[in-house]
């Protein structure tokens, strides 16, 4: 019997990007939505986990001085990128322009999971739509229509759990979340969203 393939992953040299390994890691620091360990980043990469602390920590510097709009914080044990607090006017006005927009089919389908089986981790979201839902959970986010409410176990290192928020009951018009139409019934249970993240389905 032969194992079976396995993906292979894409071979390169930090130094041939122009940018070497601070740009590197900036680049991975764009699309993680939870924050990353010194130790992940530097496995990813393969540089020493020293050489990746150096270049966080000049990044962080670099955001500061230059007064970006975004800065770069050590947060739960990782690294994100975060708007800055006083840009926090800009983001509001930004994003309730935006909440005359439709949702797309995606959205109300994921927004409906959450809702039914909240709290919820996106992994668990997957498992019921069949597809990968981080995009459509941050356009959620950033609508004011779903929240991070904890992590999985209670700790800083489970997974992150969505609910929705006040404002989602108001566009809804609903009281509370008891006057949702019985659907729960129709969605997997939770011991079936496990199995199915597990086999690799989220």
């Amino acid at each position: 019997m032969t194992d079976a393939p396995h993906e292979e992953q894409v071979a390169f040299d930090i130094n041939d990007f122009p940018g070497g390994a601070r740009s590197a890691v900036e680049s991975v620091l764009m699309v993680v939505d939870e924050p990353v360990t010194e130790a992940t980043l530097a496995s990813a990469l393969e540089l020493p986990v020293e050489d990746v602390q150096t270049v966080l920590v000049e990044l962080s510097a670099d955001y500061d001085a230059a007064e970006r709009g975004f800065m770069l914080r050590r947060f739960a044990g990782g690294w994100r990128v975060y708007t800055r607090p006083e840009y926090a006017p800009v983001i509001e006005r930004f994003l309730l322009a935006g909440q005359q927009s439709r949702l797309t089919q995606a959205s109300l389908e994921t927004l409906a999971v959450i809702a039914y089986r909240q709290p919820v981790s996106r992994a668990r979201i997957s498992a019921v739509r069949g597809v990968n839902v981080d995009g459509v959970v941050r356009t959620l986010v950033a609508r004011g229509l779903v929240q991070e409410v904890g992590r999985e176990g209670g700790g800083d290192s489970g997974a992150v759990l969505y609910a929705t928020t006040d404002y989602f009951l108001q566009r809804m018009g609903l009281e509370s979340l008891d006057d949702l139409p019985a659907l729960a019934p129709y969605l997997p249970s939770a011991e079936m969203l496990d199995e199915l993240a597990a086999e690799g389905l989220a």
